[in-house]
C-alpha cells in the first residue's frame, strides 16, 4: 500500500518526469548545466531571465506561447509536418525545456552549444504548406522572429499574472528588460529585427496580422487536453490551459478562439486566482529551485551539491 507520505515525492517524480523526462529532474542535458564551461552564461543569478524562467508560471506561458504561434500557418506547417508531438507529446515538451533551460542556465559554451544544436534541427525542417503551396523553413529568420514574439509575449503576460512580483527588485520597466536580454536566445539561432521594448513588442505582432490565421480546431483540441495524462494530471492542467486562453494576446486571441488577457471580468480574475493557487501548491511540493538552476548555481560555487550529483 502507498503511504501518504510518499504522495508529495511521487508527485515531484511524476511533473519532472513529464517536463524533462527524467523523474529526478536532472537528464544528461541538466547534469551539463553543472559540468560544461566556467563562469556565468548569457544570464546571470538575480538577473531578470533567471527570475521568469525560474518561476512556474512559465508552465502557463508554454501553453499560451504555444497556442499564439499556431496561428502562423507556415510556423504551424512545420511542427505538423517535422514532429511527432502528437504521438509523443511529452518527449517534445522536454526538447523545448531543454533548450529554455540551457539557454537560461548554462554557462556560455554550454548555451551557444545548444542553440547550435537547434539550429542544425531547424535545417531539416523544411517543405511546402499543403493549403496554401507556399515553402517554409524553420531557419527562415522571419519564421524563428515570430515563433519568439509569440513565446516573449506569452511569457511575460503569465509572470506578470501568476508569478513573483519583479518590480521591487527591478522597478516598473521590467518587463521591457526581460524582452531585450532574452533577445539574446533567439539571436543565436538566426532570429533578426527584434523588439526592445514591450511598445515594440506589441507593434511587432501586429504587424503580422496579414499572414495569421484561425488556430485549427485539433490543435486548440489538443494543446487544451493532450493525451497521456491520469486523471489528477488533467485537471491539474485543465486549470493551465484555462489560465494560458485567458493570457494569451488580444491580438491572437480571437484566432485561437478564447478570451486573451483583454477580458477583465470577476470570472476571469477567479480563474487566474485558481490557477495562482494550483502554482503555489505545485512550488511547496517542488522546493524553491529546479534542478536546473540547482546545477548552474554549483557550477558558479554559490550553491551546494545537487542531490543527483551523488547518485552519478
Amino acid at each position: 500500500m502507498l503511504r501518504p507520505s510518499r504522495l508529495p515525492e511521487l508527485a515531484r517524480e511524476r511533473f519532472r518526469a513529464r517536463v524533462s523526462g527524467d523523474p529526478g529532474g536532472a537528464p544528461e542535458w541538466v547534469r551539463e548545466i553543472a559540468t560544461v564551461g566556467e563562469g556565468p552564461g548569457w544570464f546571470e543569478p538575480g538577473d531578470v531571465v533567471w527570475r521568469v524562467h525560474g518561476d512556474l508560471a512559465t508552465l502557463v506561458g508554454g501553453v499560451a506561447a504555444l497556442l499564439g504561434q499556431g496561428a502562423h500557418p507556415l510556423a504551424l506547417a512545420g511542427v505538423q509536418r517535422h514532429s511527432d508531438y502528437r504521438q509523443d507529446p511529452w518527449k517534445r515538451l522536454a526538447g523545448t525545456a531543454r533548450w529554455l533551460v540551457v539557454s537560461t542556465f548554462g554557462s556560455e559554451e554550454l548555451a551557444g552549444r545548444e542553440a547550435g544544436r537547434v539550429r542544425r534541427m531547424h535545417r531539416r525542417v523544411r517543405g511546402v504548406d499543403d493549403a496554401s503551396g507556399q515553402a517554409y523553413s524553420a531557419s527562415d529568420p522571419d519564421l524563428l522572429r515570430w515563433v519568439h514574439l509569440a513565446f516573449t509575449d506569452a511569457f511575460l503576460a503569465a509572470h506578470e499574472a501568476l508569478g513573483e512580483d519583479l518590480r521591487p527588485r527591478f522597478g516598473p520597466r521590467w518587463p521591457d528588460e526581460y524582452g531585450r536580454r532574452w533577445a539574446r536566445s533567439a539571436q543565436a539561432l538566426g532570429a533578426t529585427d527584434l523588439p526592445a521594448s514591450c511598445a515594440e513588442l506589441e507593434e511587432a505582432l501586429a504587424a503580422y496580422a496579414p499572414v495569421l490565421q484561425p488556430v485549427p480546431a485539433d490543435l486548440r483540441a489538443f494543446l487544451s487536453a493532450p493525451p497521456g495524462l491520469s486523471a489528477p494530471e488533467q485537471a491539474f492542467y485543465r486549470g493551465l490551459s484555462g489560465a494560458a486562453g485567458l493570457l494569451l494576446s488580444p491580438r491572437l486571441a480571437p484566432l485561437a478562439g478564447v478570451p486573451g488577457r483583454d477580458r477583465r471580468d470577476l470570472l476571469h480574475r477567479a480563474r487566474l486566482q485558481g490557477t495562482a493557487v494550483q502554482l503555489r501548491g505545485l512550488r511547496l511540493a517542488l522546493g524553491e529551485r529546479s534542478p536546473s538552476e540547482q546545477a548552474a548555481l554549483w557550477r558558479l560555487g554559490t550553491g551546494p551539491r545537487p542531490s543527483w550529483a551523488d547518485a552519478a
